[in-house]
């Protein structure tokens, strides 16, 4: 029978969790900008970081039945988690900058531009601009209305794959103290309740948030801003990863 101290300690892991999720910009903002920067369904979003949320808790939790099952101190293993959360944010520093390199990139590419196009003088009157139905229109190769077909291969999106190695690397440090007091009393049903109550509801408080963000945000029209939605949204996981770097948040 689970005791009644690990019923109080799987409710403390509950609202850590809880606090752990909001107060932590990583945990969601780069989901909800590279949705809204790549027009990823909702569906899809989701998905995505529910794999990198659960990947994010099971790290810390194998992590932790390891130090317990040889013996490690807890001050050890929150040494181990402190250096994972110092490499996360680093990834995380490095992508969002990679990526609003990337960003500024496809929007000078996306820049709208003309070609000059030739109608035949038998083509319709109402398309004959110039001599010899010579005329121009303007269009940008990155437009999702441009219909012309420039010779390049879709490319496999490595983003999401990305986001989840970021996470797995991303450490949950209230968890280890709080999975070492049952370990410490032999309860392996009290570990797992008390690793289940954290790792539910962060990654349940991380899918709401994303989830009213991502709503909220299908709303938002950047006008001639949309082609730097990607740079943006580099820019924004850029700020948040120095946020977890040097503010610790």
């Amino acid at each position: 029978m689970i005791e009644r101290e690990i019923w109080v300690l799987a409710g403390t892991a509950a609202s850590l969790g809880l606090v752990h999720t909001i107060i932590g910009p990583d945990h969601y903002l780069p989901f909800i900008v590279i949705s809204r920067a790549r027009h990823w369904t909702l569906r899809k979003t989701l998905f995505v970081s529910f794999l990198a949320g659960l990947g994010h808790i099971l790290s810390s939790v194998v992590l932790g039945f390891v130090g317990i099952a040889l013996g490690i101190a807890v001050a050890k293993l929150e040494g181990v988690e402190s250096a994972r959360g110092e490499i996360a944010a680093w990834l995380l520093i490095g992508f969002g900058l990679a990526y609003f390199v990337w960003g500024m990139r496809w929007a000078w590419k996306g820049k709208p531009h003309t070609h000059a196009h030739l109608h035949g003088r038998a083509a319709d009157p109402a398309h004959a601009h110039g001599p010899d139905g010579a005329h121009e229109h303007a269009h940008s190769h990155e437009s999702a209305e441009h219909a012309h077909l420039h010779g390049e291969k879709k490319k496999a999106n490595i983003t999401p794959w990305v986001l989840f190695t970021i996470f797995v690397f991303g450490p949950c440090e209230p968890l280890i103290p709080l999975v070492m007091y049952p370990a410490a009393r032999h309860s392996t049903a009290g570990v797992a309740l008390v690793a289940a109550a954290f790792g539910l509801v962060t990654i349940a408080t991380m899918l709401v948030i994303i989830t009213a963000a991502s709503l909220g945000a299908s709303f938002v029209r950047l006008g001639k801003l949309e082609r730097f939605s990607h740079a943006l949204a580099g820019l924004m996981i850029f700020v948040s990863g120095l946020a977890v770097q040097f503010l610790g948040l």
